[in-house]
């Protein structure tokens, strides 16, 4: 399997849960999904594939300095991997932000924005949610 069909497989492999996560978020195959973790579970399976058959490639790379994560970055195995890192932390986030928000009683209305973050934006997603849960408080 080339990398770039596995980058599509994995990128695609997210789309169903976080649909899921943002139209039917009591739905039982939704919960049930969320709290499985298989797709992350899955994604870090592929991942630690990638990191292991690829970290060596790229000479001088490491995680020391900004140049050596770049000159990891000159690696295409090693980009395949730092794509699929973000779609699994990103989405175990969001997968947390809908729990914490259901458990927190957060209308879902204000949780679509911060999910929406989270997929496309990690971290900003991520600190919406955070603001959101502050001003509840």
């Amino acid at each position: 399997m080339t990398p770039a069909l596995v980058f599509s497989i994995c990128s695609q492999l997210v789309l169903p849960q976080w649909l899921l996560m943002i139209v039917a978020p009591k739905w039982k195959w939704t919960q049930k999904l969320v709290a499985s973790r298989i797709i992350p579970f899955i994604l870090a399976i592929v991942y630690a594939y990638y990191i292991l058959t690829s970290f060596g490639s790229a000479e001088g790379g490491g995680f020391g300095t900004l140049e050596e994560v770049m000159q990891l970055f000159t690696v295409e195995g090693m980009v395949l991997a730092g794509w699929i890192h973000y779609l699994a932390f990103d989405l175990l986030i969001g997968s947390w932000v809908l729990t914490t928000a259901q458990k927190k009683g957060i209308h879902h209305a204000l949780v679509i924005p911060c999910l929406i973050g989270c997929f496309i934006l990690g971290p900003i997603g991520f600190l919406v949610f955070w603001a959101i849960c502050k001003f509840k408080e």
